[in-house]
Order: C-alpha cells, then structure tokens, then sequence
C-alpha cells in the first residue's frame, strides 16, 4: 500500500470519525465494567462553535478517550440548553423581519415558531463539535426542552414548593427592559463608566431653605418618597421631622434618618427611590415609605412619572436636566466614574425594579453544597476556586427562578378566585387541588395558568440527573449505573449559576454529589488579552481553522497553551505548532514504514537503544498518567510531545537507524513498530485522527478493530538503569555534533573519541556521532579539542581534521575581543554614579552582560588548551 507523502487530514478526519459512528464506538449501555461519565455543559441551542467551546470540549474528548482506553465504560452526553432569552430574542426578531410582533400571536402561535427556530438551528453547534472529533455518545443527546427533562423540571418545582422552599413576592429584581424580563444576579455585567454626578436641591416644605442631594440618576427623582440623611450628620439635624418638596412633580416627601447614608458621599443627602433602587426598597420597607414604580417593562416612563410618559430613560435623562435648571432645582453637574449593570443576555442597562416573582429559598439548599466542596468530596482544579465558591455560597440570597417569557417551562400555577392559586402538573390535577382547597367545583375557564416560564438554570441545574431520567424515574438503570458522573468541565465564569446549582440539587434528588471533579477552563484571549468575542472581531472561526490546520492540530494548538484556570493567549502560532507536531508524527510514521526488516542479528547500538526506549517509554507514560489524574492536562499532552518528537523521533530512530542501503535486523524493526504503536496510544487522547490513522496502517486490521478501544498496556518501570547512561550519552553526541558544526566538519568523516574514564552505551555514541573509535586514557591527545560531561574529560583529536594553527589564531582574536568588552563592562559597573542612578533594570542588564563575557572567556581558554 502506497502511502502519501504528505498527510491528509481532512480525508482522514471524515473517514474516521464515520467508522468510529458505524461502528457504535462512542455509544454506552451499562454492563460490569467501571462507568465514566462526563455531561457536557449544554451549549445555547442557538449557538454556533467559538474558541471557548473548542477548548472545553477538547478537555472532555481527551478525558473520555483515555479512559475508554483504561478499559472504563465511558459515556459522554451532549445535549442543548434551551437558553429562554436568547432563543425569544432570536425568533422575535424573525418574526419582526418578517412584519410579526410578539403580541400579535397566541402563546401557541408563538411556541410553534420557536419550535420551528429550534428544528432549524437547534443542531448546528452538536454537528459542529463532531469536526473537532467529540466522541460523545450523540444517541444520548439531550436537549432541557425534550419532554423527560420538561418534565423533571416541572415535579422539582412542585416537590420544592410542597416543603416549603418555593414562594411568590414582591421584590426587587434585576430588570431587563430589552427582554422584558427578570434576571438573576449572576447574569448582570457590571461595567466601569464615565458617568455625570447631579447635585440637586429640593425645596423645605414652607421654608426658603433647601436640602441638596447627588443623584447619577436624576431621571428617577420622579419616584422620590423621601430624603435620607444620617442621624450622626450634624449639618442636617434641623431638617429632622420636616418634609421637603420633589423638584418638577412638587411631591411633599419626609426627611427621613438612617444610618445607611454614606456621610462621606455627595452632599450626605440621599433621595429615595423605593421602586428603582435596592437600597433605597430597603430604605422604604425600614420606614414604610410610599412606592411609586415610574416605569414600564420596556424602560419608559409610565403613567405614575407624571411627566415624560412613554418617553425612554435614558432620553428623559437628557430632558429633565434643562427642566430641573429652569426650574431653579439644578445646582451643579460634575464627571463621575460608577459602575453600571448590564444584562448578560441582552446587553441592556439592567433597571433595578419591584415585580411579583417565583423565588427559590437557598439557604438550607447550599449548606451541603458547600461542605462538601470544602472537604474535597468534590475536587475543583484548579483548587483556588473554592474560595470564590464559599464567599457566594456563605452570602447566598434567594433565587428569582420566574421568567417572563414564553420559551422555556411554564411554571405550573393555575390561578383563580382573586388570586388564589394551586401548584399541579396539569390542568386535571389543578382542577382536583382547586376543589379540595375550596370545596367548589371548577371548570378549565376559571383556572388561568401562571404566564411566565422557568429561569433556564432551573433545567439545567438538574442536567446531570434529568439527562437519565433520574427525576421521573430515581430508580432506573441509567441512573443507578452513571450517577454520581466523574469530572465537570466548565468555565470558572458559570460557577454560579450552574456548579454550585448543580450541587445542590445532587444533595437534594440523589442525596450524593453529582460529579467528582470540576475542571475549570481559562477564558481564550488574543494576544493584547481581549477576551474573544465576535463584536471585536478577533476570534478565529474554529472550523475556518480545523479546514487549514487540522482537527488534530488546532486540538494541540489550544491544549498547549491552556493551563487548568489559566486565560489561553491564543495566536495562530500556537496551531501551526499543532499542525507541524501532525506532519512531524506522519513522516516518522513514514520513516519507519520505510525500511526492511531481515532475519538477521541485531546490533549492539540496537539493541541499547531499543532497551533504553523501553524505559523512557515507561517512564514517560507514568508521568503522563499522573499529570491527567492531577488535570494537569497541557503538561500531560507536553510530555507525549516531547516523548514523540525528541526521544522517539530524533534519538531513538536514529540511534536503530540501519546503514544506508541495509535492512534493518527483524528484532529492532518489530520493537519499533511496538514502540510507535503504543506512542499512538498515549497520544490518540489529545490527536485522535493522525494517530488512528498512522494505527491502522502500522499493521493489517481486521474491519471494526479501532485504535479508540485498545486497552493501554500496564507500564511499570521497575528498570530505569538506562535511562541516565543514555542522558550522558546524549550529551557526549551533542558536543560531538557541536563541534562538527563549529569546525565544519561533515558527518560523513569519521572522527575518534578519548576519554578519561569509562563512559557508558560507547556503542550509540559511535553510532549517532560517526565515532570509529572510543579509547580510555588519562592523557590529553595532542592538538584535540576537549569537553567535559559527567565528570569525564572527552577529547576529539583534530589531527587533520583543522588548521591547528588557523583555530588557534581565530580563538586568540574572539578571546581578546571578549576581554576587551568585558573591560569595558566592568569599567561601568565600576562607577557607583552608574550603579546608584540608573535605573534597576538597566543595571542588572550590565551585570549579566559581564557574566556572559566571564563565561565566554572560561569556555575560550579552555578551547585553546585544549588544542
């Protein structure tokens, strides 16, 4: 079989990835043999591939490939996040593109439209990740909207309002205006900005006096129910029990004290907005203010302003200045630096807003959650994030699990009666509850299900058990065989919203932990360590890159560079490397299968260097088994590359290498091919198609035998003898090879070796270094060019080799020349004005400056010694 010159990855990539798919390699079944179970986190089913979904799941392919190779029943489950806001968001603008608005159509008009969005869309970013060579097990696939998962989410909520956890209020929510909807917490964005500072003053109630407050928000004082000032504020103790007058709306409101109010801040006067500020709701509920909500769900101004109705806030902002200034109310503006929350979702100015909304009680929730975390029963490697993870779960507040939309599941309360309502699964049973609540009888006409949906974390908090159907059915096989799941690769940035989340509903449903490892992933950066994004333009397209670079290629190129918790400074460089690395494994490969192997014996050289092999190769696979079990992953993925291109590649092969136009003895070549072929293990985790490629075509195979379900040999390395002989032998082939180089001296000649005591593996250093002779002596040779290593002086006689004459005179000049330089660095270094006024740097640039020339001189006089 003629085998290419160059690799062709994308030939490869189709054509192996297909046979792993017919061939079921990737699918699960529980059996007898140890599961290991990863779930991916479920990318937004609008979603399209980018640099962080590269990295993540390259993680968890290389996690779930080596353990399939450590004889582990592997299951890997994909699936899509039905993402409510961003989804709504998508099919409203097509349905606006195409002359439709939401309000138009019924909830079921609309939902068949996202259906139909989903149908469309909702696989593209799955279809992508099998480019890259994700082995998961796609007759799995879950999505958190597919009825076994609704469902799921649906008995949780009921359970978790049944004891108790699950309430409805009025509170202060985080207030998206694009999305129409509550956010949580986690999902606001603050961001640094150059702001405008307002002081205003408000008039005493019948006085001529005033009181000045400083607002960055003086659209809002049309919401004012009062003035706070701290009691310990001596310069506004005589406007204790007074009311001043709101400017514009001419509202009377109370001067209020409490010791909230930052003396420090401002004017020491703090307006009061109860319905649009956090602080201030707690302010009002304290002294049971008034509550005037001046705004609409789209961000406008409503009804209750008085003014600017129906007008944007932030245009009222501009138009309430000059109004306050005619109006006398005005006294300065100055700039001011803030931080301002934006919608993760939709990038709007999040509107801190009073609305009735679901909470979920999270207090008795987190505390398994987090003791287990902090006693290691859940590892978080990096393991810095734990105490990120117990500063939030430590100050934990309620989650406002209601959303209001339409995609995603619909809460499962059915009002009636003014208000009244019943938490059920269905219509028939919201039906039954209402009569055994009232004694009435009821019809569907009088039961009115609550219109808003689910926070999309409430589904996915319970990913690792709903994608088994552990919730409807706690007792399944599935469930039983995967559960706990082993490792969670994610990002540190949903820590939050999702792994501690996640956590709790382990303790809660399953009464264990959910996963034994998190693995948190760094944030991929450009080279000025932007974080990629498409609105900088600066992410690559991953498949664009796959297309030039190889699947395997762009795997190495992130894998490399991408520490556990450490931000990847991407640059093309770093897959070219990976793609060099592929081209570099082929021609070996190529090598290999080039030569003929003869029943004949086998070399010393040989045989040394294939014992020598053999436990490197040992040695290296048991250092790379306990860098992956620490997640030292890009280390682990170093250490098969430098085995595979240095020790393999460069040293081994050259050291069995046959002379030219010789068949290689049968024994070295059949040692060779074992060799490459378990290197190809080790390395078919982070590079599966190269590597199954060079596989099969290392030996025949039967049709559905894979690289993917080898069982990874045992290495012990109980014999390690060789291991430094053949590093001192590198090291006397290197300085031969220098000095071949520095004299111009071509590989070709043969060249004799002296030295002083006995040196081991003499037979590879002749080999790899065309030494003809190797002879132990105590005395120099004449005119001879010397090194030391391990203690051994080492001569090259260069008896008509050089110009003895000639290499003596070039050394002489470079040794004067380098003293001469280190004089003058010495000179400088001399003059304390120098050393005590320039600057650290500059300095401590001289003095290694110096340390070089003093080097350089030692290795000279040494050279013309020796000669």
């Amino acid at each position: 079989m003629e085998i290419p010159a160059k690799y062709q990855h994308t030939k490869a990539e189709n054509k192996w990835y297909n046979y792993w798919l017919d061939n079921q390699f990737f699918h699960s079944t529980p059996d007898e043999r140890e599961p290991y179970t990863i779930v991916i986190p479920p990318p937004n089913v609008t979603g399209v591939l980018h640099m962080g979904h590269m990295l993540n799941n390259t993680i968890q392919d290389v996690l779930a490939r080596r353990a399939r190779m450590e004889g582990k029943n592997v299951c890997w489950v994909p699936g899509t996040d039905h993402a409510s806001i961003a989804t709504e968001a998508k099919v409203v603008n097509k349905l606006r593109e195409e002359g439709i608005t939401k309000d138009q159509l019924t909830r079921e008009s609309f939902m068949e439209h996202a259906w139909e969005w989903k149908e469309k869309h909702g696989g593209i970013i799955l279809e992508q990740l099998k480019k890259l060579g994700a082995s998961c097990d796609w007759e799995r696939t879950r999505f958190t909207m597919d009825k076994e998962l609704y469902d799921s989410v649906i008995k949780v909520f009921i359970d978790l309002y049944e004891k108790g956890l699950i309430y409805r209020g009025v509170r202060m929510v985080n207030w998206d205006p694009v999305a129409k909807t509550a956010v949580s917490d986690e999902e606001v964005i603050h961001k640094e900005e150059q702001s405008k500072l307002y002081y205003l003053r408000y008039q005493i109630e019948g006085e001529e006096d005033y009181i000045t407050i400083a607002t960055t928000r003086p659209e809002t004082i049309l919401g004012d129910t009062a003035v706070c000032v701290n009691p310990n504020d001596e310069r506004f103790t005589k406007y204790a029990g007074k009311k001043c007058i709101v400017p514009l709306v001419n509202r009377a409101v109370p001067i209020i004290q409490d010791e909230y109010v930052d003396i420090e801040f401002g004017t020491g006067a703090l307006k009061i907005t109860p319905a649009h500020d956090e602080n201030d709701y707690e302010i009002g509920m304290r002294h049971k203010l008034e509550t005037i909500d001046i705004f609409n769900d789209n961000g406008t101004l409503s009804e209750a302003a008085e003014l600017f109705v129906d007008k944007d806030r932030f245009e009222v902002r501009d138009l309430i200045i000059p109004e306050l200034e005619k109006a006398g109310n005005l006294v300065k503006i100055e700039d001011y630096t803030n931080k301002v929350g934006y919608s993760e979702r939709t990038d709007a100015v999040i509107e801190p807003k009073l609305s009735a909304q679901w909470f979920l009680k999270m207090s008795e929730l987190a505390k398994p959650a987090l003791e287990h975390v902090m006693n290691d029963d859940i590892k978080f490697h990096p393991a810095k994030f734990k105490n990120v993870y117990r500063h939030w779960m430590e100050n934990i507040r309620d989650w406002c699990i209601s959303r209001q939309l339409w995609w995603g599941q619909r809460i499962p309360v059915y009002y009636f009666d003014n208000g009244e309502y019943v938490v059920a699964s269905s219509i028939d049973e919201a039906l039954r509850k209402a009569e055994e609540k009232t004694g009435k009888t009821y019809t569907e006409a009088d039961l009115c299900q609550d219109e808003d949906v689910l926070d999309t974390w409430f589904s996915s908090w319970l990913w690792p058990i709903s994608v088994f159907n552990g919730i409807n059915k706690p007792d399944n096989k599935d469930i039983n065989y995967y559960y706990p799941t082993n490792d969670l690769i994610t990002g540190p940035d949903i820590i939050f919203f999702w792994v501690a989340r996640m956590i709790m509903a382990g303790f809660e449903y399953r009464k264990e932990i959910p996963f034994k490892n998190v693995y948190f992933t760094g944030i991929v950066r450009d080279s000025q360590r932007r974080k990629m994004s498409k609105q900088l333009g600066n992410s690559p397209d991953p498949l664009d890159l796959i297309k030039e670079y190889g699947a395997d290629g762009v795997r190495v190129g992130i894998l490399l560079s991408a520490p556990a918790g450490g931000d990847l400074l991407y640059e093309d460089s770093l897959v070219e490397q990976g793609r060099n690395f592929t081209t570099k494994i082929w021609n070996t490969f190529r090598l290999v299968k080039s030569w003929n192997a003869e029943d004949k014996s086998q070399p010393k050289y040989a045989a040394t260097a294939v014992a020598w092999f053999e436990q490197k190769l040992a040695q290296e696979a048991s250092k790379l088994n306990e860098q992956l079990k620490s997640y030292r992953i890009s280390e682990a993925l170093m250490t098969a590359y430098t085995l595979i291109r240095d020790d393999f590649s460069s040293w081994y092969l050259e050291a069995v290498k046959p002379p030219f136009g010789e068949a290689m003895d049968r024994t070295t070549y059949d040692a060779s091919v074992n060799f490459l072929e378990q290197l190809m293990q080790l390395l078919h985790p982070f590079m599966p198609f190269v590597t199954e490629e060079v596989w099969q075509l290392l030996r025949e195979r039967e049709d559905g035998e894979s690289l993917m379900v080898t069982t990874l040999p045992n290495y012990t390395n109980e014999d390690a003898s060789l291991l430094e002989d053949i590093q001192v032998a590198q090291e006397v082939v290197t300085a031969i090879r220098t000095i071949r180089k520095d004299k111009n001296i071509g590989f070709k000649e043969e060249l004799t070796l002296t030295v002083s005591h006995e040196i081991p593996c003499t037979e590879v250093i002749e080999k790899m270094g065309n030494i003809s002779e190797t002879t132990v002596t105590g005395e120099k040779p004449e005119q001879s060019i010397g090194f030391t290593v391990n203690n051994t002086s080492c001569y090259i006689p260069m008896t008509g080799a050089i110009d003895i004459e000639a290499e003596r005179k070039k050394i002489t000049e470079e040794l004067d020349y380098t003293k001469g330089f280190l004089n003058s660095v010495t000179k400088k270094l001399s003059n304390e004005r120098f050393v005590n006024n320039a600057p650290e740097k500059v300095v401590a640039i001289e003095q290694k400056k110096k340390a070089d020339a003093e080097a350089k001189i030692a290795e000279l006089e040494a050279q013309l010694k020796a000669l």
